[in-house]
C-alpha cells in the first residue's frame, strides 16, 4: 500500500536531514542578496523570501495531524523539527526587518505600534517564543496536559503570520489570501474530533 511505502522512507530519513534541507535555503537566500540575486531592493526580496519560507513550514506543522489522521501518513517524528524552523525563519525574518531595514530603534517601536501588519506580525513572533522554548521533551513532561494546550498557540500565530501576510502585500493579491485559506482548512481539519484511537 502507498501509505505504508511513505512511512517506511519516513522512518528511514533522520530528523537532521529536515534541517539540513529546509534550514539551507535561508543561506541561499542571504547569498543572493549579497551578490545582487534579489533584484533591485534586495532587503525586501529577502524580508518576503524568509517570511513566506516560515508560512510553508507553518502549514507542513499543520498538515501532519491531519495527514496521521486521515490519509495515515506518520510524520510526526518531524513536527518538532519543523516548528523551530519556522521560529528560526520568524527570527530570520524579524532580525532582517530590524537590523538591515529600519534600523531606528525610535522607527522600530513606532512601526510596531502604528502599523497594522506590523503589529500583527511582531505579536505573533512573541506568541511563538513559548512555543519554541517548550519545544523539548522535558517541558512536555513538566507541564503535561498543559503542554498541549499551551501549543494551540500555533493556531493564532498561523493565523497572524497570514494576516500579517496579506496586510503587507500591495494592492489586491490572490498569493496571501490562498495561504490564509489553506491554513484556516488544515486548523478546521485539527480541530474536527477524530476517533479515540487516531489524536494526535
Amino acid at each position: 500500500m502507498w501509505v505504508d511505502r511513505i512511512n517506511g522512507v519516513a522512518r528511514r530519513i533522520p530528523v537532521w536531514a529536515i534541517w539540513l534541507v529546509y534550514g539551507a535555503p535561508s543561506v541561499w537566500f542571504f547569498y543572493l542578496g549579497m551578490t545582487g540575486g534579489l533584484g533591485a531592493e534586495p532587503i525586501k526580496a529577502l524580508e518576503r523570501e524568509l517570511g513566506e519560507v516560515a508560512l510553508q513550514l507553518l502549514i507542513i506543522c499543520l498538515s501532519i495531524t491531519p495527514l496521521r489522521r486521515y490519509p495515515g501518513i506518520n510524520l510526526i517524528r518531524f513536527r518538532r523539527a519543523f516548528g523551530l524552523l519556522v521560529f528560526y525563519y520568524v527570527s530570520l525574518h524579524l532580525l532582517v526587518w530590524l537590523v538591515l531595514d529600519v534600523q531606528i530603534m525610535a522607527q522600530i517601536w513606532a512601526d510596531i505600534i502604528k502599523r497594522p501588519y506590523v503589529t500583527v506580525g511582531f505579536t505573533a513572533f512573541l506568541l511563538m517564543i513559548p512555543l519554541a522554548v517548550t519545544s523539548n521533551n522535558w517541558s512536555v513532561r513538566r507541564l503535561g496536559p498543559g503542554w498541549r494546550r499551551l501549543h494551540r498557540l500555533t493556531y493564532v500565530v498561523a493565523v497572524l503570520g497570514a494576516v500579517h501576510f496579506i496586510w503587507l502585500s500591495k494592492g489586491f493579491q490572490i498569493e496571501p489570501l490562498i495561504y490564509l485559506a489553506v491554513i484556516l482548512g488544515l486548523i478546521g481539519l485539527r480541530l474536527r474530533p477524530a476517533p479515540q484511537n487516531q489524536r494526535a
